[in-house]
């Protein structure tokens, strides 16, 4: 049995040795570890191999030297999570990335996940002592990633130990939905020694993780790993039941549920209201990834078969955007671009994202606004009338407002549109159970503690966001698995 304490006291003797080793001024002028990756000619053809390669070990030790080790750690005032950051990071810089997935477990149930796709950039990395200094911070996701793929690999040989089911409490609680939230909640109400069945409306487990992220930036095995440990800490998951049809919320407290946690999504996809998006070739990124990333679209002779559009454009500037765009150049277009209203500074995409789409000969059209998709004859997409924009004051959001230019119109020849401007919450569970406050904007209404207007039913992720981060989602599982276990415990 590992010592946690152990694993986390900054002044335990192998860490305290670890700071002695080295000076402050020492650590401070080791660079930043650049993480390899596929050359973009070779990766543009190829919809399955991730682009980022991971750190060598050699890599994951010099870079987790670099941390400081503080006595106030800032970092993890960054994470949603509240991952003991420089606890993991020590126990890879001497050697033991299996102990720092074990430290990383505490607190997060996906953490090969959330090194690959969540933005420590605008989170833990941004609160980094290191900034003060002038210099990089720390990669604290490349080495999330490193300890988590390097614990997977250790579990295939047999040399890690897999995790084990809590002592049971007998208390049995539901989940509707497999994405991070649903999935974050699962693992800490299992840890708490709950009976934890979950329920997702597709055919796949895994939410958003597996039908709305492309393979070449969140591989299918990792996510399925990340599964197979919820599985094996007692977690259910039950495919093609879709709550409020399948299942009914009454149907669920008749078979012994005590609490249910609604982690639904926000799967309902935005459009702006202009002329011609009825036609043929203009979808919703939701519908375009999920034909490709979870129904096969991307080979040939397919069942779901998805346009393969040469001249392919992508309106919206967020991550999703860019999956959506970098999915289109591998499917085989020979142009795609991305067009969005505002400055490319405005854009909330990961920075590694789009650098990445830009390697792979994405064209960025900025300060452009659709107004009007054009027609053929056939009533299939063939151009698009964009409004130049300029910016003005900031609006609500904190980014400038884009303000047209009057007269400053152009028209673009596409044959594909994917619309990628935000999605809205998912309104099958809120419409289904009686006594559910809901929001004007349909998302589920939840206090401080996430729990809804119904006792037994709490809340959290998107269709209590509107639409948010993978890690915000997680950190919202996290939340209302503390607050429904305290409740269930004291009834």
């Amino acid at each position: 049995m590992t010592d946690n304490k152990n694993l986390t006291d900054r002044n335990a003797p192998w860490r305290a040795e670890l700071r002695n080793k080295i000076t402050a001024k020492e650590r401070a002028v080791i660079p930043r570890a650049k993480m390899s990756q596929l050359d973009p000619a070779y990766r543009v053809k190829t919809l399955n191999e991730e682009v980022n390669c991971g750190l060598s070990t050699d890599q994951a030790v010099l870079e987790a030297t670099r941390c400081l080790d503080c006595p106030t750690p800032t970092c993890m005032e960054g994470c949603p999570v509240s991952i003991e950051i420089p606890s993991f990071i020590k126990n890879i810089q001497r050697g033991r990335a299996d102990l720092a997935a074990e430290v990383l477990r505490r607190t997060s149930a996906l953490p090969a996940v959330c090194g690959r796709v969540c933005p420590q950039e605008r989170q833990c990395e941004s609160r980094c002592i290191y900034h003060k200094m002038k210099k990089e911070p720390v990669a604290i996701g490349y080495l999330e990633r490193y300890a988590a793929d390097t614990e997977r690999s250790l579990r295939k040989m047999g040399l890690s130990a897999e995790p084990q089911p809590a002592v049971s409490n007998d208390i049995r609680v539901a989940v509707a939905g497999s994405g991070p939230a649903g999935l974050s909640f699962a693992g800490e109400m299992a840890r708490r020694g709950f009976k934890v069945d979950v329920y997702e409306a597709l055919h796949e487990i895994g939410g958003v993780l597996k039908y709305g992220i492309p393979e070449f930036r969140l591989p299918n095995e990792v996510v399925d790993a990340e599964l197979d440990s919820l599985r094996k800490a007692g977690v259910v998951f039950h495919a093609n039941t879709v709550i409020g049809k399948t299942l009914s919320y009454d149907d669920l407290l008749n078979e012994g549920f005590r609490g249910i946690f609604v982690a639904s999504g926000a799967g309902l996809p935005r459009f702006m209201g202009i002329p011609g998006e009825n036609l043929g070739g203009v979808m919703s990124s939701n519908e375009y990834l999920t034909r490709i990333n979870l129904m096969g679209a991307g080979r040939p002779g397919y069942a779901t078969p998805v346009a393969h559009g040469k001249r392919v454009a992508v309106v919206g500037g967020g991550n999703t955007a860019m999956d959506s765009v970098r999915t289109a150049l591998r499917m085989g277009a020979e142009k795609a671009m991305i067009v969005y209203r505002r400055s490319e500074a405005e854009m909330p995409a990961r920075v590694e994202e789009v650098e990445h789409a830009k390697e792979e000969g994405v064209e960025f059209l900025t300060l452009c606004n659709p107004v009007e998709y054009l027609g053929d004859e056939k009533g299939r997409v063939r151009a698009m009338r964009v409004q130049r924009m300029t910016l003005g004051e900031p609006d609500a959001s904190g980014r400038r407002k884009p303000v047209a230019i009057p007269g400053a119109i152009d028209e673009i020849e596409i044959d594909e549109v994917i619309v990628s401007v935000g999605v809205s919450p998912n309104p099958l569970i809120p419409d289904n159970i009686d006594g559910l406050d809901v929001t004007e904007r349909g998302t589920i209404s939840v206090n401080e503690n996430l729990r809804s207007s119904l006792a037994t039913v709490f809340a959290g992720g998107d269709i209590v966001r509107g639409g948010a981060t993978v890690i915000l989602a997680m950190g919202d599982g996290r939340k209302a698995a503390a607050s429904m276990a305290a409740q269930l415990l004291e009834e």
